[in-house]
C-alpha cells in the first residue's frame, strides 16, 4: 500500500488559500464548504476549479519549461541565471519553485475532489468528473517528476497543515501517474476535445509518460511498445488534414488535430484583462515597441528568443517556417491577420531565411520593399551583444491580436496536447523499441504535412526525432522535457545556446545538475531533517 506523504506548512496553506478563493466566487449562498460541495453544482464547481489550476502551472513563465535548452537563448533582457545557464543553479534560484508550487497546489484541489466524490450526490457524470480530476492530478505529478526527480505523493484530502514530508521514488511516482491515468481512461467520455479530459486526452498522456519512463533506469524495454500503442491508439487512424498555418490561426484552437489544451475565454479574465490572461505570445520574440503602439505591435519579453541552431533547423520547403515565424513584420503588425490583402501593405522588417543569404538576394528584396529594415541571415538571433529593438526573428504562432498590450494578456487556448505531437511520440517509441520502420513511418506523416521530403532510414536516429520535434514544437513548452528524457540536454544545451558551456552542468558529489534542486523553501519548512536535496545540490 502506498505510504502516506505529507506537504509543508507553507505549500498547504497557499494550496487552501488559492482553492477557497477560487471556489468562493461559485458559493454565493450561505451553505457550508461540505454542504456546498455535496451538491451537483458545488461538485462541478470543485472539478472547474481543478481545470483552472492548469493556468497557473502553464500560464505565467516559462522557463522551466523551455530555458536552457539548444533552441531559446536570451535575447536582450536577462532569463534567470541558474534555469537559462545552469552556472547559478541552485534550491534558491529564481523560478526553480514553480512547477513544484502550482503542482503541489494542482494536486490538493484534485484530492479535494476526489474527496468529495465519495460524498456529493449521484450524478450521471460523476465518474466522468472523477476520471478528469485524475488525469489532471496525474498531469502535475509527471511534470513534476520530470523536473525535481522522486517528489512526495499526497493522495489523501488533507484538512489542515503539516510539518513534515516525504519523498517517493521516481518509480513510485511514475508508477503511480501510470495507475491514475489507467483508471481515468476507464472512466472519462470517449467524445471529441471540447474543452475536458476525453479517452484520447489520456492515451497521449500515457504515450508520453511510458515513453518517458522507458528512459529511466528503472523503465523496461516494454515501455516503448506501450507507449507507441497508446499513441497509435490515440492517432486512431486521423490524418493531420490541417495546414500548419490552419492549426495555429488565432481563435482555432479548438481544431480537430488539438487533444488537450488549457482553456481561456473573454469573460473569465474580464475582472482583470491585464493579469488573467496569459503570457505565451509573450515570448520567443523581439520588443517591438511600448504602449504607444498597443494594437500595432505585440508585447515581447524580449527573452527565450530563437537560437542560431534553430533557424538552421528549417528548409526552404519546410512549410512551418513561414507558419512559425513572422517573417515579414507589416508596417502594422497585426494586419497580417487583419487584412486580407497582404500586398498593398508596407513591410517594416524583413528576416532573410538561409536560402536567401546573398547581396543580390538582399538588394532585390529591398529595392521591392522601400524603407524596410533588412535583417541578413545570420543576423538575428541572440548573442553575446545584446539585441536592440526588432533584431531576433518573432516567433507568431502564439499570436494574440485580440489581446491588450501586456505581459499577461492573452485569451487564447495554451495548447498542450496535439495531433502532430502524437505522431512523434509514436515515432520516437517505436524507433526505441526496435521498430524504426514503423517510427519512420510515424514521423514522415509530419513532415508530410509540413510539405519537406520523407526522412530516409539513413536519417533516423534519435538526434533527427529530436529536429523533428524542434521544427514541429517550437515554442511549445516541450524541449527541455525532451532533452531530458532522451540524455541530451548537456550535448545539445551546450552546442547551441551561446551562455552554456558543458561545465556549466557540473554539480556537487560529481554529479550533473539535470534535475532541477528541490526548492529551498520547501526544505527549510520541513521539520523531517532526513528529507534528501537532489545529490548535485547536496
Amino acid at each position: 500500500m502506498m505510504r502516506k506523504i505529507f506537504l509543508g506548512i507553507a505549500v498547504l496553506s497557499f494550496l487552501f488559500s488559492s482553492c477557497e478563493d477560487y471556489l468562493e466566487e461559485e458559493n454565493l449562498s450561505n451553505v457550508t464548504g461540505e454542504e456546498f460541495y455535496a451538491t451537483e453544482e458545488g461538485f462541478e464547481s470543485l472539478v472547474n476549479a481543478n481545470y483552472s489550476q492548469l493556468r497557473e502551472i502553464y500560464g505565467n513563465e516559462p522557463w522551466l519549461f523551455s530555458a536552457g535548452t539548444d533552441l531559446y537563448a536570451e535575447g536582450r533582457d536577462a532569463e534567470p541565471p541558474g534555469l537559462s545557464r545552469y552556472t547559478q543553479l541552485n534550491p534558491a534560484s529564481e523560478g526553480v519553485g514553480h512547477l513544484y508550487n502550482t503542482g503541489y497546489r494542482a494536486v490538493q484541489v484534485a484530492n479535494m475532489a476526489l474527496h468529495f466524490a465519495d460524498l456529493t450526490e449521484e450524478t450521471p457524470l460523476l465518474d466522468n468528473r472523477v476520471g478528469e480530476v485524475k488525469y489532471l492530478r496525474a498531469n502535475a505529478y509527471f511534470l513534476m517528476v520530470q523536473t525535481y526527480g522522486g517528489v512526495g505523493l499526497v493522495t489523501d484530502y488533507i484538512s489542515n497543515p503539516v510539518l513534515q514530508f516525504d519523498r517517493n521514488s521516481a518509480e513510485e511516482v511514475y508508477s503511480f501517474i501510470i495507475a491514475e491515468l489507467e483508471e481515468a481512461l476507464n472512466l472519462v467520455e470517449e467524445e471529441a476535445y471540447a474543452g475536458r479530459v476525453n479517452k484520447r486526452a489520456v492515451r497521449h498522456l500515457l504515450a508520453k509518460v511510458y515513453l518517458t519512463r522507458g528512459y529511466e533506469d528503472f523503465g523496461d524495454q516494454s515501455d516503448f511498445t506501450t507507449a507507441a500503442n497508446y499513441a497509435d491508439e490515440a492517432i486512431a487512424g486521423q490524418d493531420l488534414n490541417l495546414s500548419f498555418e490552419e492549426v495555429w490561426w488565432p481563435g482555432n484552437e479548438l481544431n480537430e488535430e488539438v487533444i488537450f489544451s488549457v482553456q481561456y475565454d473573454d469573460s473569465s479574465v474580464s475582472t482583470d484583462p491585464f493579469e488573467l490572461g496569459h503570457m505565451q505570445s509573450s515570448y520567443f520574440g523581439p520588443y517591438q515597441g511600448g504602449s504607444e503602439v498597443a494594437g500595432d505591435a505585440p508585447y515581447r519579453t524580449y527573452t527565450l528568443t530563437p537560437t542560431q541552431f534553430a533557424i538552421d533547423l528549417y528548409s526552404e520547403d519546410d512549410e512551418r517556417w513561414d507558419a512559425t515565424f513572422m517573417v515579414e513584420v507589416f508596417d502594422r503588425y497585426f494586419d497580417y491577420y487583419e487584412v486580407e490583402d497582404h500586398s498593398t501593405l508596407g513591410v517594416s522588417e524583413y528576416y532573410a531565411p538561409q536560402w536567401e543569404s546573398s547581396a543580390e538576394d538582399q538588394a532585390a528584396y529591398e529595392a521591392a520593399h522601400p524603407g524596410v529594415t533588412y535583417h541578413p541571415y545570420g543576423s538575428y538571433v541572440p548573442s553575446e551583444n545584446p539585441n536592440f529593438d526588432y533584431e531576433t526573428i518573432p516567433v507568431k504562432k502564439f499570436d494574440d491580436p485580440s489581446a491588450p498590450f501586456g505581459e499577461s494578456t492573452s485569451t487564447r487556448d495554451i495548447i498542450l496536447s496535439r495531433l502532430a505531437e502524437t505522431y512523434l511520440i509514436a515515432a520516437e517509441a517505436y524507433f526505441q523499441a526496435g521498430d524504426a520502420a514503423t517510427g519512420l513511418m510515424r514521423l514522415n506523416e509530419v513532415r508530410e504535412r509540413a510539405g519537406v521530403e520523407p526522412a530516409t532510414m539513413a536519417d533516423f536516429d534519435i538526434d533527427f526525432i529530436l529536429d523533428e520535434r524542434a521544427r514541429e514544437l517550437l515554442g511549445e513548452y516541450q524541449r527541455w522535457f525532451d532533452l531530458k528524457r532522451t540524455g541530451t540536454l548537456v550535448e545539445r544545451a551546450s552546442a547551441h545556446h551561446f551562455l552554456v558551456e558543458e561545465s556549466n552542468f557540473a554539480g556537487n558529489n560529481g554529479e550533473l545538475k539535470i534535475l532541477r534542486p528541490i526548492p529551498q523553501a520547501a526544505m527549510d519548512l520541513n521539520q523531517n531533517q532526513d528529507f534528501p536535496q537532489n545529490p548535485a545540490y547536496q
